[in-house]
């Protein structure tokens, strides 16, 4: 199926159908957002910069949340 194919079906979803959709393709971005995030982290994509978090805390350049 093509992403015009997928369009054109989403376009004619009944309301109630759309926002069932909606909300699993919110949970469903999500959780690939995770899966990749995950994968950096084992791969070690991000060590670099928690390294540089680590010294910029230490040095006091953190900022509360």
């Amino acid at each position: 199926m093509s992403v015009h194919e997928l369009e054109t079906a989403v376009a004619r979803l009944p309301p109630a159908d759309l926002e069932t959709f909606a909300r699993w393709f919110e949970d469903y971005l999500a959780d690939e957002w995770d899966r990749r995030i995950e994968e950096d982290i084992r791969s070690g994509r991000l060590d670099e910069a928690g390294k540089r978090a680590d010294v910029d805390f230490e040095a006091g350049r953190a900022k509360p949340l």
